[in-house]
């Protein structure tokens, strides 16, 4: 017997997340996924994994875009390894909704159309996520594709945290904050309630810290405050990415060091963070070991990368009028203990306590008994939101034609 089963694909700047979830008759998909796999940029190719089969290497070939070939891959692996299932749907993480989309919508030529427009917001990933969509509408013509956007989880922001300190006009043309790694917080905000009750519904900060990076201050589990505004190369320092920079620099850059539009943008979005400050990588582990070595530069940039971090979190700590949960999640939030150490060690006065033993060996509460301040290691699971997401908006319309 068959299993009807949606696909879930999350096309990222350097890499390509694919889930396979089965797909209830009624209710929620269940938050393990049937199969997945990684698609990563490599240094002469791409490395796929399928479950947990062994890794191997797709080597680029001349004049082929290694992501489209890894969609590929994905797509023969889809029809020919899981004959027992049926694909009813695919979801897709898109990163940018702009103003227009608020919720999951069902892909059609012109809204592919729309969300190409929003390309120059997030030019490391809105490309990718498109790409997979137009492929995917041929590869599996008939079956739904459905968007669910990233900026959706933060249209809770009040109005003032929207608006950027510009002329009105540019505000209603979409030039205003958005907030991204929205998928991350809905997920956060669904099993720190199951697990929390009540102290999750108060002031809590959630840091969703990997190659990119953001903070995300909610109050009643919604987003109230964010640290990315219009566009992902905003707010916290990043692997690659600068985060938040003086306007005054990027106009120096332009007219005094005479830049190209395309060379600027390859700096900011490929060239700072960890990696420009230290020269070395943008992967903290790496610095983190150079940095017991006495490298002074890989220094520099873990202490700037904290510093930033902390920084933006005394600001909305102080938004929310103190802070009674604080969550690390994603790569660098679930995995590095040094960089939580650091970053708590900074909010003795809010009343954190971090628990030695626990942060090392992160376990999900890693706060001592005594703090004030819950501290979370949660993981995030983006696949299932986008799953569940799809779903939803696939019952919704079964739904509504049968009471037609």
């Amino acid at each position: 017997m068959r299993t009807l089963a949606l696909l879930v694909i999350n096309a990222g700047s350097s890499s390509v997340k694919f889930a396979v979830f089965a797909w209830p008759a009624h209710g929620d998909p269940q938050r393990q996924p049937l199969h997945e796999g990684e698609a990563i940029d490599a240094a002469n190719g791409i490395a796929i994994r399928f479950d947990a089969a062994p890794e191997r290497l797709l080597q680029n070939a001349p004049g082929e875009d290694p992501f489209r070939r890894a969609l590929r891959e994905i797509v023969d692996w889809t029809r020919e390894r899981l004959p027992h299932l049926t694909l009813g749907a695919v979801a897709h993480r898109v990163v940018h909704g702009g103003a227009q989309y608020a919720a999951p919508v069902i892909v059609d030529a012109g809204v592919l159309g729309a969300l190409r427009r929003l390309t120059p917001l997030a030019p490391l990933h809105q490309p990718h996520s498109l790409d997979a969509i137009a492929l995917l509408r041929t590869a599996f013509a008939g079956v739904p594709q459905i968007a669910v956007f990233d900026t959706a989880f933060h249209r809770t922001l009040p109005h003032n945290e929207q608006l950027l300190p510009l002329p009105h006009a540019w505000f209603d043309k979409g030039v205003r904050r958005y907030g991204f790694y929205g998928l991350s917080y809905e997920y956060l905000s669904v099993a720190l309630d199951e697990t929390f009750g009540s102290r999750a519904q108060g002031r809590v900060i959630a840091a969703h810290l990997r190659g990119g990076a953001s903070l995300c201050a909610m109050r009643a589990l919604r987003s109230v405050a964010t640290t990315m505004g219009f566009s992902a190369l905003d707010g916290l320092m990043m692997g690659t990415r600068c985060g938040t920079l003086d306007p005054g620099a990027v106009l120096h850059l332009l007219d005094v060091e005479h830049l190209s539009h395309e060379a600027l943008g390859r700096i900011l979005y490929h060239e700072s963070g960890l990696k420009g400050v230290s020269g070395i990588s943008s992967d903290p582990r790496e610095l983190l070991a150079r940095e017991a070595s006495g490298d002074a530069r890989a220094h520099d940039a873990l202490a700037l990368y904290a510093h930033r971090i902390v920084r933006e979190m005394g600001a909305l700590a102080a938004l929310l009028g103190g802070l009674d949960m604080l969550v690390f999640t994603a790569g660098i939030g679930e995995h590095c203990a040094a960089l939580r150490e650091r970053i708590c060690a900074a909010f003795g006065w809010l009343g954190v306590e971090l628990d030695p033993a626990a942060n090392a060996a992160n376990a999900h509460v890693i706060s001592h008994a005594s703090s004030a301040v819950t501290v979370v290691v949660e993981p995030t699971n983006e696949a299932w939101i986008a799953a569940r997401d799809a779903i939803r908006l696939l019952h919704a319309r079964q739904r509504h034609v049968a009471g037609m």
